[in-house]
């Protein structure tokens, strides 16, 4: 796990520093459908304001194992409320380091529901999404980049 743990912020770091946690994942270039999730579901000011956030952004090859179709579903204007919910399981409230997520058993979603946290050895999980880019800093908050779009539990009426 590349957890960037230096007292010293190394230089994607630092210009990084002044970009949104959006901006951020934009930047890395493994996060372009998160981007585009993030404005179909009516977030991206909320994630382009102060936070701090916790970001766990599925990459781009996380989003392409999704099953057929499934993405398109998600981004249609009728669906953006179910959208919405699955971004908001992928985002916590404040600044947390992949060390400090590591130290959790679980972490509270904006979404609202927990999502369960594991850890083996260096590889830290969130609902068995394994993080596979960690600590990208951001002005408003940090990014980790994960293995898996996770689907929050259908809510129950």
């Amino acid at each position: 796990m590349n957890t960037n743990q230096n007292s010293t912020p190394s230089a994607n770091q630092t210009a990084a520093s002044t970009l949104s946690v959006l901006d951020t994942a934009a930047a890395n270039g493994s996060f372009g459908i998160f981007g585009r999730a993030v404005e179909k579901a009516g977030l991206k000011e909320t994630l382009a304001g102060p936070g701090p956030f916790t970001v766990f952004a599925p990459t781009d090859a996380a989003f392409d194992s999704l099953p057929a179709g499934k993405l398109d579903e998600l981004f249609k204007p009728e669906n953006k409320e179910q959208l919405s919910a699955i971004i908001n399981y992928h985002v916590v409230n404040g600044r947390r380091s992949a060390a400090d997520v590591g130290k959790w058993d679980a972490a509270r979603t904006v979404n609202g529901q927990p999502a369960p946290i594991k850890r083996d050895g260096e590889t830290v999980s969130i609902d068995g999404a394994r993080i596979t880019v960690a600590d990208l800093a951001s002005a408003n908050g940090v990014v980790h980049g994960i293995d898996k779009v996770n689907l929050p539990a259908a809510k129950k009426n």
